[in-house]
């Protein structure tokens, strides 16, 4: 049996007598910021044992702890209270310092309601247990290793551009943005690339004030980081200051990061700060830590106790006698418990709706009537679907100064396909401007922006470039409204060209035809326009989902329609438009499908590239006495389901023109959503093949074709 850390620190205090006094110790500390200091420290280790103590009652469901990591404490005393923070699940004594700074907080019971799922948890309402509070200004993170070094790097390089646009932001603008991470996660590509991004920015004088803070204890749940990698992973930043401090030596620790938060205030410049910390109690309650560490190893560690270093620095300064050191132990054990038992039997989410509150979708507004939306002559203004986003992007901009508009190649070279040509001439380069090529880094700029008070419109070049940074969508900028209830939100409109049918050029990087890790992403709004006089319609919607209701929205343009002109035949000029418009139109596009052709025997149902190959299909059944409607459902994620029912009812048959994949392809949703609400005429798929797009002429094997639409037509037909 292996003395546990309770124990340990009640038998070595014990045994000190007062002849500890007067040791040495070192200058530069007062009394009052060391005891504030261990006050955090020893509330935040008997939350930890009562997390335990809950799991047993059945009534905690989280034991990741901050044990041996209290020196993390240091940090909030570093800071200020409005220094947006962004933290690693080990921060218990970081949220415990920093709320002790905040009037009238409630700590205690704020960690305890996370750990216990509970409704009325000020953060996430009883969702998940994440370090957050609004008045501490601390942003809720996912445990997901280092996700959100990438948001923390895009709020530092925010706060000084969103006074310069006049957009007011919650925090003051000589804030400080704290982050930090463990020493395993340092090795994962998102903290790479985030602090590669960091390093970029500060070599060349961009100010990014950002303190990165990595609490090494060694091991990542049971694998050992090398001997000295962490030091000399962190130290080669070029333009990044290194600090190092030891957890063990409590007047180090305050004294390194205080100097290490004022450095970052004043020069705003980047800094790490490479805090060495001890892991005690495994890596959470379920960890069986002797399967992989021998008692001796474990038991070695507990002399380097930060709560034990600081409490004989504070006798040794003649601060408090060991029994008052003991006493102040047992009165903070006293004042978790008694909050933990008053919190037994408390309520938690019991509905689907009160758990997706936070991301459900807002209601579908009011549109345009279709034939008002139809109506409208498309050669009016002949501008194709690269120009008229062009427009309404210049719109966008013009009308909101907060908006910003950014990513690889967008700015002086105005886009790989010319969509964002001129932007940069005409609204600057502070609100126009050209990223490092890392899509985590676009999207952490994105999300920091959006938190900054910014509204940002980030450009991933291709869809098959996003996936390497989807996370970012999914585990942060989604998932931040429903961890902090609504708290905070990140409304932000990304753009992504996308899909194939460009002739057989790429390969599958210029023609990635898949869109479902875009449809999986709970609350995200993915919408899709095909014809020009589309693109502000959709583009405004998705803006004011994004301003109104910090909606994350994505917005798929097809590559293969930016310059298309024509529909029918050469120089008939049909597919073009988008005659200026409103950024915001004056009906809400949100949700809501366009029929494109009316007709009386079928109705094709189709999105994206699909669109102009169902018109032309239509046009030759026409020929043959088979009348066609045509049905874009523009919005992919939500699905237009009022519409799609309304008009699916019409017909005795539905055809889903996909030119996704046919496994995991939006036509699965489709036939799924008129089946389950009791469509029971013929429904018939056509999609492109469950395959990489290859390069050249094969692509066409893979792809679906307009002839397919007119077979499977006439199939349907014939029966």
């Amino acid at each position: 049996m292996i003395e546990s850390i309770d124990d340990h620190f009640l038998r070595q205090v014990g045994s000190w007598t007062d002849a500890l006094a007067g040791e040495a110790a070192p200058g530069g500390v007062d009394a009052e910021l060391l005891e504030a200091y261990f006050a955090a420290q020893v509330q935040s280790r008997h939350l930890d044992f009562a997390a335990r103590w809950l799991q047993g009652k059945g009534e905690g469901f989280y034991t990741i702890g901050s044990a041996g990591h209290e020196s993390n404490a240091a940090v909030a005393l570093a800071l200020r209270p409005t220094d947006p923070a962004l933290l690693h699940y080990r921060s218990g004594g970081f949220f415990a310092a920093r709320a002790g700074q905040v009037p009238g907080a409630t700590p205690v019971a704020d960690v305890l309601r996370g750990m216990m799922a509970a409704t009325d948890d000020p953060i996430s309402g009883g969702r998940h247990k994440v370090y957050g509070h609004p008045a501490y200004h601390v942003v809720p993170q996912t445990s997901t290793i280092a996700s959100h070094l990438p948001r923390a790097v895009g709020l530092a390089f925010a706060l000084h551009r969103a006074p310069a646009a006049g957009v007011a932001s919650r925090w003051p603008a000589d804030s400080v943005v704290v982050t930090s991470l463990g020493d395993a996660s340092v090795n994962h590509s998102t903290a790479t690339g985030a602090l590669n991004a960091a390093a970029w920015c500060a070599h060349q004088g961009v100010p990014l004030p950002l303190l990165v803070v990595c609490e090494d204890n060694g091991i990542g749940i049971s694998t050992r980081s090398p001997a000295g990698w962490i030091r000399l992973a962190l130290s080669r930043f070029p333009a990044i200051e290194y600090a190092e401090a030891d957890g063990a030596d409590p007047e180090g620790a305050l004294a390194t990061a205080r100097a290490a938060a004022a450095a970052v205030r004043a020069d705003r410049r980047p800094v790490i700060l490479h805090l060495r910390t001890v892991r005690f109690m495994g890596h959470a309650g379920s960890d069986a830590e002797l399967a992989y560490r021998s008692r001796a190893e474990i038991v070695a560690d507990y002399p380097r106790d930060p709560l034990l270093a600081t409490a004989r620095r504070m006798v040794a300064r003649g601060l408090a006698s060991p029994a008052e050191i003991l006493h102040r132990y047992e009165a903070a054990r006293e004042e978790v418990m008694s909050c933990a038992r008053t919190l037994l039997g408390t309520a938690r989410l019991e509905s689907a709706a009160d758990v997706r509150r936070p991301i459900a979708y807002p209601p579908v507004g009011a549109a345009a009537t279709p034939a008002a939306a139809d109506a409208a002559d498309p050669r009016a203004a002949g501008r194709t679907l690269a120009q008229a986003l062009n427009d309404a992007l210049a719109g966008v901009l013009a009308e909101h100064r907060e908006a910003v508009l950014f990513g690889e190649d967008v700015a002086a070279k105005g886009g790989v396909y010319g969509v964002t040509r001129g932007l940069r001439k005409r609204f600057g380069a502070a609100r126009v401007f050209d990223t490092l090529l890392d899509e985590q880094t676009i999207l952490g700029t994105a999300l920091g922006a959006a938190l900054a008070g910014l509204l940002p419109i980030p450009e991933i070049q291709y869809l098959a470039y996003l996936h390497n940074a989807e996370d970012q969508l999914r585990g942060e900028a989604a998932s931040l409204a429903f961890f902090s209830n609504g708290q905070y939100r990140n409304g932000m409109v990304v753009r992504i060209a996308g899909l194939a049918y460009q002739r057989g050029f790429g390969g599958h990087f210029h023609n990635d035809n898949s869109l479902a890790v875009l449809r999986d992403i709970p609350g995200l709004v993915l919408c899709l326009p095909s014809h020009p006089s589309d693109a502000a319609a959709l583009l405004g919607s998705c803006l004011r989902l994004a301003r109104e209701h910090g909606r994350v929205c994505v917005v798929v343009e097809p590559i293969a329609l930016y310059h298309t002109r024509d529909l029918y035949e050469p120089g008939d000029n049909r597919w073009t438009g988008g005659q200026a418009a409103p950024v915001v139109p004056a009906a809400d596009h949100f949700g809501r499908a366009r029929l494109h052709r009316d007709g009386t025997d079928l109705l094709i149902v189709t999105f994206g590239n699909g669109l102009p190959m169902s018109l032309r299909a239509a046009r030759r059944l026409a020929g043959e006495g088979i009348d066609c409607a045509v049905l874009d459902l523009r919005w992919l994620a939500p699905l237009p389901e009022a519409d799609l029912l309304r008009h699916a009812a019409a017909f005795e048959q539905v055809l889903v023109v996909d030119e996704t994949r046919r496994s995991g392809g939006v036509s699965e949703a489709v036939v799924t959503l008129l089946i389950d609400h009791g469509y029971r005429d013929r429904v018939a798929r056509v999609t492109s093949e469950d395959s990489y797009v290859p390069l050249g002429p094969a692509a066409n094997a893979v792809l679906m074709a307009e002839d397919q639409i007119v077979e499977r037509v006439r199939a349907m037909n014939a029966r």
